[in-house]
C-alpha cells in the first residue's frame, strides 16, 4: 500500500525524535567560551561586590552588559585546587587535588576532553597550575605571564589569543592572569594613597597594611585594564556576540582571612557572566553555584551529558540560571582546606547556605600557620612584612591582637550569619537561637564529606599530601 506524503514526514519526525535521543543533542547554539581568571583578588575587594578602594571599569561595565552571581563559591581557597574544581566539575576529594601543589587522579577527565567532543577548540593561556598534563591537555596559547611568582612579571600580548579565536570551530578559552597574586609590582600604587585606604574590617590597620593593601590594589586595577584589553580582541575578532564570557576573581587575596582559609573572604569568588541577547544585562543573581557548576553547564551548552563510562561529575548545570529563566542553582556550596604543604597540617570544612555558613576547624587545638604569609624566606627576607607589624602592634592595640588571635587561633566550631556580617567578625555558634541552623548545616556538611570519602584530620597528612602529588590519590566512596 503506498505511503501518504503526510505519513512519510511523520515517519521521518518520529526516527528524527528517536535519534536524537540516542546521541548527545548538539544546542541549536553553542556559544564560543572566554573565561577570564584573576589570581588571588578576594571578591569583595571589587566595587562591583562593595568594594570600597579599587577602580575596575572594565569589570563594572562587563557586569553592566551581563550577569552577576552574588553567591558564588569555590572549594578550596588555593590556585591548584579549585582551579582543578574549575576544569574538571568535580570536588577536590573526588578529583585528587584536595592540596596545593598536588596532582590530580590520572583517570580524571577535564575541560579539553569533555568539550573536544562537541567539536570545541580549547585553549589555556597565562598560568597553568594544574597537573598531570595527561588530565589537562589544553591547547597552550602563548601571550600572557605564566609565572604568577616573577617579579616583574611581564605585559601580555594578545595576538595568539586573537589566532586562536579566530578559527572557524568553536573555541573555548581560559585566560589565567597572575594579578594581583603577589609580589605586588604591577599597575600605579600612587592612584591610592595608603592613608586614604579604606581597610576591610578583617585586616589590622597598620602602615605596613596599609601600604601593600595600596599595591595589591595597584595590581587589581592593572588586572581590570587587561580584561579590558582581551574583551577588546574578542570584539575585534567579530565572535564577541557569540561567545560566552566569563569573568572570576579566583580565591581571596594573600592576606590573614583570605586565601588559604575558608571564612567567606576566602572561598567566596566573583563571577559574571555576559552572552549578547542570551543573558539578561545588568542583573544579579542571588542562585548558589561552585566552581564545580561551571563544566557541566558549558557542556550543556554545548550540547553535551556527561558520558555513563566518564568519571562522575559533582557540579550541576546552572544554564537557567544564565538564561534568567530561574534565580534557584544549587541549596548548598562546600569547602575545605587541608594547610600541607603551606604550614603544619590544619584541616577545615566549611558549608554556606548563602546566608549563613559554617566553620568546622578540625584540630582546634592548634596554631594556624601559613609559612607564605607569616614566613621569612630562606635569605632572611620577610615574605609579608605587614604580619610583623601585626604582631608587633597586638600588644598596644586590643583590636589587632583580636585580629592577629582571630588568625591563629580558631575555636572548634564559627558559625555566621554572613548575609548581615559579610566579613564574619561574629561568631554565633554558642547561640541558642542559632541551634536549629547549626544542626542543618553541620548534618549537610556530614553528608557531603561521606559521600566524598573525606575522612577528615588524617586527610591532612604528610603521606596524604605525597600520593597525591604522584596523582596516586585514590577516591573511597
Amino acid at each position: 500500500m503506498p505511503v501518504s506524503r503526510s505519513c512519510a514526514l511523520s515517519c521521518a519526525l518520529l526516527w528524527a525524535i528517536a535519534f536524537v535521543g540516542l546521541v548527545p543533542a548538539v544546542a541549536a547554539e553553542r556559544p564560543n567560551v572566554l573565561i577570564i581568571i584573576a589570581d588571588d583578588c578576594t571578591f569583595s575587594d571589587l566595587p562591583l561586590y562593595g568594594g570600597q578602594n579599587a577602580q575596575t571599569p572594565n569589570i563594572d561595565r562587563l557586569a553592566a552588559e551581563g550577569l552577576t552571581f552574588n553567591r558564588a563559591y569555590l572549594s578550596e581557597a588555593m590556585c591548584q585546587p579549585c582551579r582543578s574544581e574549575l576544569y574538571t566539575g568535580q570536588y577536590p576529594m573526588r578529583n585528587g587535588c584536595a592540596w596545593n601543589h598536588s596532582a590530580s587522579r590520572p583517570d580524571t577527565i577535564s575541560m579539553p576532553q569533555r568539550l573536544e567532543r562537541a567539536g570545541y577548540r580549547v585553549g589555556l593561556a597565562g598560568k597553568v597550575h594544574v597537573k598531570p598534563r595527561a588530565v589537562y591537555p589544553f591547547e597552550r596559547v602563548a601571550g600572557f605571564d605564566p609565572n604568577c611568582v616573577r617579579d616583574p612579571t611581564r605585559t601580555c600580548d594578545l595576538q595568539p589569543a586573537a589566532e586562536f579565536v579566530a578559527g572557524d570551530d568553536p573555541f573555548a578559552l581560559v585566560v589565567a592572569l597572575v594579578e594581583p597574586h603577589v609580589p605586588w609590582v604591577m599597575g600605579d600604587a600612587s592612584q591610592y594613597p595608603p592613608d586614604q585606604l579604606r581597610l576591610p574590617p578583617h585586616l589590622a590597620d597598620t602602615k605596613l597594611t596599609r601600604e601593600a593593601f595600596s599595591r595589591y590594589l595597584a595590581e587589581i586595577t592593572y588586572m581590570d585594564g587587561q580584561v579590558g584589553q582581551i574583551l577588546e580582541m574578542l570584539e575585534q575578532s567579530g565572535k564577541a556576540d557569540e561567545t560566552l564570557v566569563l569573568f572570576t576573581s579566583e580565591q581571596g587575596s594573600q592576606f590573614p582571612g583570605c586565601k588559604w582559609t575558608n571564612w567567606d573572604t576566602g572561598v567566596h569568588t566573583a563571577l559574571v557572566a555576559r552572552w549578547p541577547g542570551r543573558v539578561p544585562a545588568g542583573r544579579r543573581t542571588d542562585a548558589i553555584v561552585q566552581y564545580a557548576d561551571v563544566l557541566p553547564t558549558l557542556m550543556e551548552l554545548a550540547g553535551l551529558s556527561p558520558s555513563a563510562d566518564a568519571p562522575p561529575i559533582d557540579g550541576q548545570s546552572f544554564v537557567e540560571v544564565l538564561l534568567g529563566q530561574t534565580d534557584t542553582a544549587r541549596r548548598y556550596a562546600y569547602g575545605l582546606h587541608n594547610n600541607l604543604p603551606e604550614g603544619p597540617p590544619y584541616p577545615v570544612r566549611t558549608i554556606t547556605d548563602g546566608q549563613y555558613r559554617l566553620i568546622r576547624n578540625l584540630t582546634p587545638e592548634e596554631l594556624y600557620i601559613e609559612r607564605h604569609l607569616m614566613g621569612i624566606q630562606g635569605n632572611g627576607k620577610l615574605n609579608n612584612p605587614y604580619w610583623q607589624s601585626w604582631v608587633g602592634q597586638a600588644s598596644e592595640d586590643a583590636n589587632t591582637y583580636r585580629l592577629t588571635r582571630r588568625y591563629m587561633r580558631r575555636p572548634a566550631v564559627q558559625l555566621y550569619h554572613t548575609a548581615e556580617d559579610p566579613h564574619e567578625m561574629t561568631n554565633l555558634a554558642d547561640q541558642p537561637e542559632m541551634a536549629e541552623k547549626l544542626a542543618e548545616l553541620n548534618r549537610e556538611l556530614d553528608r557531603w564529606m561521606t559521600a566524598q570519602g573525606d575522612p577528615g584530620i588524617p586527610q591532612d597528612t604528610l603521606r596524604s599530601l605525597e600520593a597525591a602529588r604522584r596523582g596516586e590519590h585514590r577516591f573511597v566512596p
